[in-house]
This record gives C-alpha cells, structure tokens and sequence, in this order.
C-alpha cells in the first residue's frame, strides 16, 4: 500500500538555520524548499532532488520545543562502502561536529553517531542495510 510514496520525515525545531546547517552543510543535503511565516511558521525542507524522501523543519513563532526527548531517536543511514562513509564523517567533523557515543552500543561497532543541535541522533552506518 504504501511502495513507491514520498516520505516526509517532519519536526519542529527552535534552531531552524543550525539544524538546517547540520544537515546541509554536514551531510551534503539541499535545500528543496523554504517558507516564512505561514500561519506563523517558517520552514525548510531539504532532501536530495530525485529522491523520494525529504526533511521538512519547521519552528512556530512564539513557540517552544525544546530538546529531543531521549538519546535514542535517530535518523540511520547506512554507507556500505568505506571511502563514502569517511567522507561523510570527515565532513561532519570539518564543520565542527564530533562523534558521540550512541544511547544503544549496537550503533557503535560499525557506524559513527551525531547529534545535531536539538538533540536529536544521526547514526552514519558503515554496513549495508539488511532488512
């Protein structure tokens, strides 16, 4: 039923341009789309052009939200080939992220975890995905 849809994964933040410049500047994604002050939000999606899933981060104007609600939420990607995922990790680290360590060890033994400026987690797997 639902092979072959459009994804769009949505949060709201309260630091809209460094969570956008976390996942732009750090993991290589575009901006796709941006708004402001529509019915008092702004927002941006950002995804990778042909892809069929996108970011959309949205902050409320007058609004709280506050941090991630546990270390575990996570956004995985897994880059089964080594030089692609160094670079990834590379890149991150260059525009001032560090790794830490993961809430659940299991994300340890073959990817890289990074928590972006709400708190919540990135995992760069450096396997395949297995379903």
């Amino acid at each position: 039923m639902l092979q072959g849809k459009i994804v769009r994964v949505a949060r709201p933040t309260d630091q809209l341009d460094q969570v956008v410049r976390f996942y732009t500047d750090g993991l290589g994604f575009q901006i796709l789309y941006r708004f402001e002050n529509h019915d008092g939000f702004d927002g941006v999606m950002i995804g990778i052009p042909g892809e069929t899933y996108h970011f959309e981060f949205t902050h409320h104007q007058g609004h709280f939200v506050g941090r991630a609600p546990t270390q575990d939420n996570l956004i995985v990607f897994y880059l089964p080939d080594p030089q692609e995922w160094q670079r990834a990790v590379d890149q991150m680290k260059a525009i001032g992220y560090e790794p830490v360590e993961s809430y659940n060890p299991y994300w340890d033994r073959s990817g890289v975890t990074f928590e972006d400026p709400d708190g919540y987690r990135v995992v760069l797997q450096n396997t395949p995905w297995e379903t």
